[in-house]
């Protein structure tokens, strides 16, 4: 383990958040609220002189491997989320650290699961930073600084692999830098077209802002304690038609930019994703019209898409009290939220292309015991997949479901009924945020006890880095010499 460059990553990390504490900042002076900007000058100057000083004797050797790549990259978003909680503390918002953390891990994580029992009333400034936390998170801290800083030399891939959602991360451009410089132009991008969008449907600049920081980090916090359901029918299309952008794979929009129509038409996760997405809102819309629960077939059907593309992106926003609907609009949901968007995107949970690559491996396996002499092999986008990846996807799916089951039995210790505690790991774990019951999109995670918080935020940040910088960061081979 070459500790120099640990050591030197995770205080440019501290350096980083000093630096983005400028914009609560300068909301907080914009809205004359002097306390919280007192916080945030502290927490500005505080830990940009931490981080230069930390990082001020730059290691000889500035190479990151595999393992080196994924402990600072768990490390760097534990250390974000503990620094980043400090504002909710010290501005009074969430008096309890750990609750503070809890919500802070929500919003880097992009999960949007909250303990606040309500937002109303909440500083400008704080309110900012709580939504600016899924911005942030949505493409990556360490993607980010890799856009803006020369920190590492080559290898910076391990970076990317740790913290980019998929099975598998490429470069999409030759240089590494310049791949991640390019992903952000595309993000701030579509952050830029929201915020136009939404301020012409009638949002003031503030809401605007804060509302497509949730939407287009697919994070989920809302500025009022009515949530997006207070918002006009238009701004709620405008959320649709962003939420579903974004939990696309981003490649698929560097395709468009550089007219590779036929590569990004040949995308077969942005296929099924499409279809499931149409398909499980109309099947849905029939479902809660027939029960009566709403007037006409078109809110029916608004409402549902409205919701299923919003757990399906991991946003976790709400127009309805979706735990209120019958039970197989429910139980689909919930269906939707293990699945999760494409890989590549902003969005969580397991992927379209995991589940891609699964379900064809057991069709190639059946096809085999059939015919024994036959040889298939895995395709996605019209070609083979790599026998490393496929075997990476059963690993991941075997761990998923290893930290599903202990995370569920020991959020079950709080004796909560089994909606509740199997919903709320699996919004966790799979970044979506609202699940049903106590968690429900009208609830909160506030009743929890604090043993369950930290495994449920455990679980926010396994989810978030696909699971193995996490365990990496944790198992003791990863510290020994040999």
């Amino acid at each position: 383990m070459n500790y120099s460059v640990v050591r030197f990553m995770i205080f440019k990390v501290i350096e980083l958040i000093g630096i983005l504490m400028l914009l609560p900042f300068l909301v907080a002076i914009i809205y004359r609220e002097n306390m919280a900007a007192t916080v945030f000058l502290g927490m500005l100057i505080g830990c940009i002189v931490v981080g230069a000083v930390g990082s001020h004797f730059r290691p000889k050797k500035i190479t990151l491997y595999a393992k080196e790549g994924f402990v600072v990259t768990a490390l760097s978003w534990i250390i974000i989320s503990l620094f980043g909680a400090l504002p909710f503390v010290l501005t009074g918002t969430i008096p309890s650290y750990v609750d503070a953390v809890f919500e802070t891990i929500s919003g880097f994580t992009t999960t949007g699961a909250s303990i606040l029992n309500g937002v109303d009333g909440m500083l400008k400034s704080v309110q900012f930073w709580r939504t600016f936390s899924h911005w942030i998170g949505g493409m990556g801290v360490l993607v980010f600084m890799m856009a803006v800083m020369p920190l590492v030399d080559g290898n910076g891939m391990h970076i990317m692999r740790a913290e980019s959602p998929g099975p598998s991360v490429g470069k999409i451009v030759p240089k590494l830098k310049d791949t991640a410089r390019t992903l952000y132009i595309i993000y701030f991008g579509i952050t830029l077209v929201e915020i136009i969008c939404l301020w012409i449907s009638g949002l003031d600049l503030y809401a605007a802002m804060t509302i497509t920081f949730s939407t287009v980090g697919t994070g989920g916090f809302a500025i009022t304690n009515s949530g997006i359901g207070g918002y006009s029918t238009l701004t709620q299309a405008i959320i649709i038609v962003f939420m579903a952008i974004c939990g696309v794979n981003f490649s698929v929009y560097y395709y468009i930019i550089t007219k590779r129509f036929r590569d990004a038409w040949h995308c077969d996760e942005m296929k099924w994703y499409f279809v499931t997405m149409f398909g499980s809102a109309t099947l849905i819309a029939i479902n809660v019209y027939r029960a009566g629960l709403l007037p006409t077939p078109y809110l029916s059907f608004h409402h549902a898409l409205f919701a299923v593309t919003s757990i399906m992106t991991t946003t976790g926003f709400g127009t309805e009290d979706f735990n209120l609907w019958p039970e197989f609009s429910r139980t689909l949901l919930v269906t939707l939220t293990m699945i999760g968007a494409c890989a590549g995107s902003t969005g969580g949970g397991f992927k379209f292309s995991r589940l891609i690559i699964i379900l064809r491996t057991i069709k190639n396996e059946l096809t085999f015991i059939i015919h024994p002499k036959s040889i298939k092999k895995v395709y996605m986008d019209g070609r083979a997949v790599e026998g490393t990846t496929v075997k990476s996807v059963s690993a991941y799916l075997g761990i998923y479901v290893v930290i599903y089951v202990i995370s569920f039995l020991i959020v079950s210790l709080d004796g909560f009924d089994f909606e509740t505690s199997f919903t709320a790991v699996a919004a966790t774990l799979n970044n979506v945020g609202p699940g049903l019951n106590m968690v429900g999109p009208m609830g909160n995670y506030s009743q929890f006890s604090v043993l369950s918080k930290v495994v449920l935020m455990f679980d926010m940040l396994a989810g978030r880095l696909e699971l193995l910088p996490i365990l990496i960061l944790l198992s003791p081979q990863t510290y020994k010499r040999k």
